[in-house]
Formats: structure tokens, sequence, C-alpha cells
């Protein structure tokens, strides 16, 4: 299978391409089946069903993990948390167990969006979701924070007067419908100013990192290493916005800005 993604109508783009096992979808994994079935035996169409992973997933508070391998989907499950991949590696596995066609869609974005977790960040990628609904694809990131983190990130938002950081725009969307695209930026990828690059899309991380387009760019042992390096005070940082702590002095956030 091609590293990136194909345009839409290309036969190899079809949904069927999309639904199947690898080896961080562990869709035989009988606690990933189950969960699967207990949140979408109830949803009369696709829609539903998507939503009810979707909000389960959204649920989990985001986090950012020291992470020794690229976590499966029961391993995310286990841990009840999670980061962008993490957790786009969840929800993609739920939704094939539903089946729901589901892939990532990865985009490198400018390190502003990231500007109070971590400083001095070039650029960083994120996963998208799309599930195929209503004969077409839909597009979200906003699985990635769960509502109590991103009531947080507003208010800090507001506090500080920037329109972007912790992940977020301070206009972007916070719950998707299972219709329509949802962005947490406020724009879709295409006519976004923060996106860098479209990487395309994958099953999973592990297909991204190992793809020769992320071998080009990245050695993939010295950006784990890189992430991992960053990981405690961006955890610092995400507990001290759930927990209120108080904002940057003025003097500090003119700097930021």
């Amino acid at each position: 299978m091609n590293d990136l993604s194909v345009p839409s109508g290309r036969s190899d783009d079809a949904p069927q391409a999309w639904l199947r096992s690898t080896s961080l979808l562990d869709l035989d994994d009988p606690r990933l089946r189950l969960r699967a079935r207990s949140l979408t035996q109830l949803g009369k169409n696709d829609r539903e069903r998507a939503l009810a992973v979707y909000a389960f997933v959204k649920r989990m508070p985001f986090a950012k993990p020291l992470k020794l391998h690229t976590r499966t989907a029961r391993e995310v499950l286990d841990a009840g948390c999670g980061d962008s991949p993490d957790k786009g590696t969840l929800i993609v596995a739920l939704l094939r167990l539903a089946g729901i066609p589901a892939r990532l869609h990865w985009y490198e974005m400018k390190g502003d969006i990231l500007r109070g977790l971590v400083t001095r960040l070039e650029s960083g990628s994120r996963p998208f979701v799309e599930a195929w609904i209503g004969e077409r694809w839909v597009m979200t990131d906003t699985y990635i924070f769960d509502a109590a983190y991103m009531a947080a990130a507003r208010q800090r938002l507001r506090e500080y007067g920037w329109s972007h950081g912790f992940g977020i725009h301070r206009d972007g969307h916070a719950i998707w419908n299972g219709l329509d695209g949802a962005y947490v930026n406020s724009l879709p990828p295409a006519s976004d100013p923060m996106v860098l690059a479209d990487h395309g899309c994958t099953h999973d991380p592990a297909q991204r990192i190992h793809s020769d387009a992320y071998r080009s760019q990245h050695h993939r042992v010295v950006r784990s290493m890189h992430w991992n390096l960053l990981a405690p005070g961006m955890q610092r940082a995400i507990t001290d916005l759930r927990d209120g702590r108080p904002p940057l002095p003025p003097s500090i956030e003119r700097r930021a800005s």
C-alpha cells in the first residue's frame, strides 16, 4: 500500500481498504471487540455508531505519557488516556470493529499550536480521523482533547489573549456531529494557515513512522527520544491547566505572543 493518501475515487482508496487489522489495530483482541460491541449495539446507523465510538474516545483524558514503543489500541484502552497518536489508534480500531472504514490523515502543524505546553517547537504532526459515513469521508481532530481540557485551554487562551495554543484555537470546534468536518483549529486543514504539509493517510501511527516520507525527514529513534524528553514538561503543563493553576505573569505572556 502507498504510504500516503491517494485521490478520492481511486480503486485503491476504496473504503473497504480501510477496515483491516494491523499490528496496532489489533481487531481480534477480545476486550477491544467487547468494548466496540457495547458502545455500538444500540446504534441504528453508521453515524450513530461512529458517534458512540467518538464520544468514548473523546472522554478519555488527553495526556502526554512517556512511551518506549508505539501503543496498540488495546494498550491505549487499558491506559485510559493518551496523546493524539494513542487516541487516534484507538478510535480507528473501534470504528473498524463497528464496520465503519476509518483511517488517520496526518498533517504537519506549526509548533505554535502547542505553545503553552512546549516552547521552541518548530512543528509537529497531528492525526485527523477520517470515517466513511454517508458515502463520503468525514474528518475531525476534536477526538483528541476531552471536554475538561478543552474548557481549561479556552479559558487560559482568553487569559493570555492568544488566538491559539495548548493544541487548539480559541474559536475552534469542540464537538463532532458525525456528518460534517469539525476541527479544534476552527478551519479545515486545506485552508488552515497553521498547517505546513499534508502527509496523507495511514492505517495507524506505525505505518506513518515507517513510511519512506517520514524516514526522509526524521530519524525514528531520535524523534521518539525527543518527544520523550518533552513529555514530562508537557504533562506538567497539562496537569497545571486542568488544575487551574494561575496564569503566567503578563510579561511572560507578552514574550510568548
